[in-house]
C-alpha cells in the first residue's frame, strides 16, 4: 500500500470517530509510529488571559496531565517558542526549527527544559484557521522523534484532517456543508498536491505554466478557506474532491 493510500485509509477512520477523544486516540495511534506520542490543539488565548480561562481554549489535549498544569500555572504559553513560530508561520514546521528560528531567552528557554522534564523533546507543530478566522494551535510531541519528508507530509495532513474532524463534532457541523464549487484545474492541481507534488511538477504534468498551477492552487485554497496547502488537501479530502 503506497503512503497516499495510507493517509486515505487513516482519513477514513477519523471521519467515522464520533467524538474527541475518538480523534485523538486514533490520530496518536497513527503518530505515535513517529514517535509523537501526546497532543495538544486549540485556540491561544489573549495574552493577560486569567489562567483559570485558559483551559476554555483546549480543543484535542492527550498532554501529560502534570506538564498541562505546570504550562497554564507559569502562563508558559506568552513564552512558548513553538507556539511564537506558530504565529508567524502557515506551514507545519518541527519543534526543533522554532528553537533555530527564534532567540530563545531565559523565560522560552525553561518552557522547553521543562516539556524535556515529559518527555517531550521534539514534535510537530502547525496553525490552523477556522472558517470564523479563529487560529487554532496544533502541537504534536515525544520524547524521539523520527519522520522522513515523505512521513512528515502524511503525519501534518492526517492531523490537519484529525483537527478538522475535532472541530465539526464540537461545533456539531456535521450537517450540511456549505458548497464549494472547484474547477476541474483546481481540483487536478490539489490531487496532485495530495500525492506532495510541487507547483513545477504539477505544471509539468498537467502541460501547465508553473504560474498558472500556483493560481489554481491559491484559488481552491481561498474557496476552501484553507490557511496553507495542507489544510487545502486536508478539506478537499472531506468535502469529497480527492478520493
Amino acid at each position: 500500500m503506497g503512503m497516499f493510500d495510507r493517509t486515505l485509509e487513516y482519513i477514513d477512520q477519523l471521519q467515522h470517530a464520533n467524538t474527541a477523544a475518538a480523534v485523538c486516540e486514533r490520530l496518536l495511534g497513527v503518530t505515535s509510529t513517529f514517535g509523537l506520542t501526546a497532543l495538544m490543539a486549540g485556540t491561544v488565548p489573549q495574552p493577560g488571559t486569567p489562567r483559570g480561562q485558559q483551559k476554555d481554549h483546549v480543543l484535542l489535549c492527550d498532554w501529560p496531565g502534570e506538564w498541562l498544569e505546570r504550562y497554564v500555572a507559569r502562563n508558559y504559553v506568552d513564552h512558548d517558542p513553538v507556539v511564537s513560530h506558530m504565529k508567524q508561520l502557515q506551514a507545519p514546521f518541527q519543534w526543533r526549527e522554532a528553537s533555530q528560528a527564534i532567540t530563545i531567552d531565559k523565560n522560552s528557554g525553561e518552557v522547553m527544559g521543562d516539556a524535556r522534564e515529559f518527555r517531550l523533546r521534539d514534535g510537530l507543530a502547525f496553525p490552523l484557521v477556522t472558517l470564523d478566522g479563529q487560529i487554532v494551535m496544533v502541537s504534536l510531541g515525544g520524547e524521539s522523534v523520527d519522520l522522513s519528508e515523505a512521513e512528515f507530509g502524511m503525519v501534518s495532513l492526517v492531523s490537519t484532517y484529525a483537527i478538522g474532524r475535532a472541530m465539526q463534532l464540537h461545533t456539531m457541523a456535521d450537517k450540511v456543508i456549505d458548497h464549494v464549487e472547484l474547477t476541474p484545474r483546481e481540483r487536478e492541481c490539489l490531487q496532485w498536491a495530495a500525492v506532495g507534488k510541487s507547483e513545477w511538477e504539477i505544471s509539468q504534468i498537467l502541460g501547465i505554466s508553473e504560474h498558472t498551477s500556483e493560481k489554481h492552487l491559491l484559488n481552491a485554497k481561498s474557496k476552501l478557506g484553507a490557511a496553507n496547502r495542507v489544510q487545502a488537501v486536508a478539506e478537499a479530502i472531506r468535502r469529497g474532491y480527492i478520493s
